[in-house]
């Protein structure tokens, strides 16, 4: 160490230092702390290096320098794993500094004082038992830090898994959360069976809604090959896969799949089905036993999901130029649209009504109305960053100014740099908290998504 490198401050150093600035005595800090003035005099000395906790705290409520600073301090030099753990404890109860979380979170795992297993497995329960996600997380990436770095596997699965399951909340990184799901295949083997079925059934509620159907199918597979209790997750796993057939193509796989699909006892699964073969008849072309369906559907469907029914009766009309019973659909818009749209299922499906309603506006000569139906779907995919549909959506935009043969005038310019600049902003968004893992799980019939 250079010689001319600054002495580390120490708890007695912060102690001298309140007493001089603010000229008490031994005596007034006994007062105001109830701490000896003869612990008080070893604390400032030097004499005692590492006073007990309580003491600490003591003296963290009169000193003037934040709870943070003064603890960065405290555990520099303190080894003890039980004291380690209390203020481990304390700074989550404050919630306030992160990098002190994890500054205490490593010395508790170094400590010499405590098994390494039995450590991780102390700090693993304390994690997992805490419900405010900016905490845990900071505290799993430790764990899974800490177990690679000493070769202990159980832990880095253990680790990921959490990890995983609350970086899957976040809606603008679908992507990047899935590939740290993917790691833990890995790490399989050291999860438990009940954990090895939690994560092949999320991860294949995540596949889909990324699109990524095979994957979607075989992580549901590789569950279902558990034969694990039955549960609500199975059951919208498993309704993830028919969809994942459907996008694919293979519809007598979906037909297939549907009867076992129908045998589940939850309550949205009878009309989750009949929606779903609704569709696929839609899509074989058989649009007598199709539109029936749909409508009935669209009679029993919660006025939240109204919109997917209706997405799905428009594509028909539309194929089949039925121009009235679309109209007869638009005038109930305020009733179709979700008031409070939350997911990115629903903000797609939003973004697709508008798309319909500006082609049929624009088939029956309101040209203004339907470009300004098409500018409204954009917006709705910046809201969740769907840049696959976004693009469709500017194609569909430029490909009715050319239909029309007219030219792109200045306020449709500045309307739609208005929708990209939301959507750039949108896309530097943070995560979406939502404090029910079962309803972000939740999802629906075709349009299948992990956040429905």
């Amino acid at each position: 160490m250079e010689r001319n490198q600054r002495r580390r401050k120490t708890l007695g150093d912060l102690l001298s230092l309140y007493r001089k600035q603010s000229g008490v005595s031994f005596s007034e800090v006994e007062a105001q702390t109830g701490v000896t003035k003869g612990a008080l005099y070893k604390i400032e000395s030097g004499e005692t290096k590492r006073p007990e906790y309580k003491t600490v705290k003591a003296l963290a409520a009169v000193l003037p320098q934040p709870y943070e600073e003064i603890i960065e301090y405290y555990v520099e030099d303190e080894q003890r794993s039980e004291t380690l753990y209390e203020i481990l404890q304390d700074v989550m109860q404050r919630g306030s500094s992160i990098p002190l979380l994890e500054k205490v979170a490593v010395k508790f795992l170094q400590s010499p004082q405590a098994d390494t297993y039995t450590a991780l497995e102390r700090l693993y329960h304390l994690a997992d038992t805490t419900t405010n996600t900016e905490l845990s997380l900071p505290l799993f990436n430790t764990i899974v830090k800490y177990a690679r770095e000493h070769g202990i596997p159980q832990y880095i699965a253990k680790g990921l898994l959490k990890k995983y399951l609350i970086e899957r909340n976040d809606l603008k990184r679908l992507d990047d959360s899935f590939r740290v799901g993917e790691e833990i295949t890995h790490y399989i083997d050291f999860l438990s069976r009940d954990e090895q079925t939690i994560y092949y059934f999320r991860m294949a509620l995540h596949a889909h809604n990324i699109q990524q159907y095979e994957r979607c199918i075989e992580y549901c597979e590789a569950g279902l090959k558990l034969k694990t209790a039955e549960t609500e997750l199975t059951a919208r796993a498993y309704l993830a896969m028919i969809n994942s057939f459907y996008w694919l193509g293979e519809y007598d796989a979906v037909e297939s799949h549907l009867r076992v699909f129908e045998r589940f006892d939850y309550e949205f699964v009878a009309y989750t089905a009949k929606f779903t073969c609704a569709i696929v008849k839609a899509r074989k072309k058989e649009y007598d036993v199709a539109v029936p369906m749909l409508k009935e559907c669209l009679r029993e469907v919660s006025p939240d999901s109204r919109i997917h029914v209706v997405n799905e009766l428009l594509d028909i009309y539309l194929q089949t130029n039925n121009h009235h019973e679309i109209a007869e659909l638009l005038r109930k818009e305020k009733e179709i649209l979700p008031e409070n749209p939350q997911t990115p299922y629903k903000h797609r499906s939003i973004g697709k009504y508008y798309r319909y309603k500006g082609e049929f506006q624009i088939q029956t000569g309101s040209h203004e109305e339907g470009i300004d139906s098409y500018l409204n779907g954009l917006c709705a995919y910046g809201e969740v960053s769907a840049y696959q549909e976004i693009i469709e959506c500017m194609t569909d935009i430029l490909s009715q100014f050319t239909k029309l043969k007219k030219s792109i005038d200045i306020q449709y310019v500045e309307n739609i740099r208005g929708c990209m600049v939301k959507f750039i902003k949108k896309g530097k968004g943070e995560v979406c908290n939502n404090e029910n893992i079962e309803d972000i799980d939740c999802i629906s019939p075709v349009y299948c998504c992990i956040y429905e």
